[in-house]
């Protein structure tokens, strides 16, 4: 994670701003990149797109004359050692422009606001769901959109996907329930979600940033970008033989800690034919 981080800072980013977009998408989409990892490449192609496309209109140009670039982590885990494939971008925070005598001007590019962030996140199901549809993964009826039955084999290894997605029992006498929760705190009503867009199971922010001076912050953000899917600070085991796991950030609700038995964790961890690291410019 420190190796990674410090190769990004010192060899890869330029001495400019950068801002972290975090996107997350629908559970039905998140069993289909874990299963079909070039499906999410292209997927990855799409959203890139959408975000540069972004940075060089506001900053007045066009993707003829200018460029921005991003690394992209993608994680598989979340909070609760769920299975949750989703996207952390780190993007240059504008665009560089080249001059008449052939030399790059970087143009700063101000954080996105709410209604740019509803509106990335408005289009970004569109053409997500023109691409998967052209693929044949998508169907459509009046109403409702779903992915097609034959858009990943619904074989044993999707099962276990989309129980650990859908936070619950993969295998064994409790098959099917929800995970065990520990809900030590009360239940908050206040919102969480202040700068995020939110859109038919998209949800897109872009609320953290390092200036080009802030390369130490920069740093953490690789870091936190490149952990690992366990913190074993916050694992620990139950006089019973169980697992329980402490939440970074307790849930709405109150829950602060999920059980396991010993035997259920696997799926958040990185397939080793995959690169969790995308380059683009």
């Amino acid at each position: 994670m420190a190796e990674s981080a410090a190769l990004l800072v010192d060899e890869v980013f330029p001495e400019q701003p950068v801002r972290q977009w975090v996107l997350s998408v629908p559970f039905p989409l998140r069993i289909l990149f874990a299963s079909r990892p070039e499906v999410m490449g292209h997927v990855l192609g799409i959203v890139y797109r959408c975000i540069a496309t972004h940075l060089i209109k506001k900053a007045g140009f066009s993707r003829k004359t200018s460029q921005t670039g991003a690394v992209t982590l993608i994680q598989r885990f979340g909070s609760a050692l769920n299975l949750n494939v989703h996207f952390h971008m780190l993007f240059l925070d504008g665009v560089y422009v080249e001059r008449p005598d052939g030399s790059l001007r970087f143009r700063w590019v101000k954080a996105p606001t709410s209604a740019e962030l509803a509106r990335l996140t408005q289009n970004l199901p569109r053409r997500i769901g023109r691409f998967l549809e052209r693929q044949g993964l998508l169907e459509r009826d009046a109403e409702n959109s779903y992915l097609a039955g034959d858009a990943f084999e619904a074989g044993p290894m999707e099962q276990l996907l989309g129980s650990s997605i859908t936070y619950r029992i993969a295998v064994g006498p409790q098959q099917g329930r929800k995970v065990f929760t520990l809900q030590t705190l009360p239940a908050c009503e206040e919102p969480f979600d202040v700068g995020v867009g939110k859109v038919a199971g998209f949800s897109l922010h872009a609320g953290v940033a390092a200036r080009a001076d802030q390369r130490q912050k920069l740093e953490r953000l690789c870091r936190y970008i490149s952990r690992p899917a366990i913190s074993e600070k916050r694992l620990s085991l139950t006089p019973n033989g169980n697992v329980r796991y402490q939440l970074k950030t307790p849930y709405r609700d109150g829950t602060t800690h999920v059980m396991f038995e010993p035997h259920r964790r696997k799926a958040g961890c990185s397939p080793s034919r995959g690169h969790a690291y995308r380059c683009r410019r």
